[in-house]
């Protein structure tokens, strides 16, 4: 069967966009543990992208009302 209501085309979008929210976060970690010697700056920059991650994941938790 063939769902393609709104809501259903909705759920798999933010499937997908959690994801590739996870794969940028694994890769973030990564590269904490893999840089060498890891600027103050550098850190501030892994540190920005983790949060906006986190805050994209918590906008595509909140489901409308109804």
């Amino acid at each position: 069967m063939n769902d393609k209501t709104p809501e259903s085309e909705l759920a798999k979008l933010r499937h997908d966009v959690k994801n590739q929210l996870s794969n940028i976060q694994l890769s973030i970690e990564q590269l904490r543990y893999e840089i060498p010697d890891i600027s103050e700056d550098c850190l501030f920059y892994l540190d920005t992208i983790d949060k906006s991650c986190i805050q994209i994941n918590s906008l595509l938790d909140d489901k409308p009302a109804g």
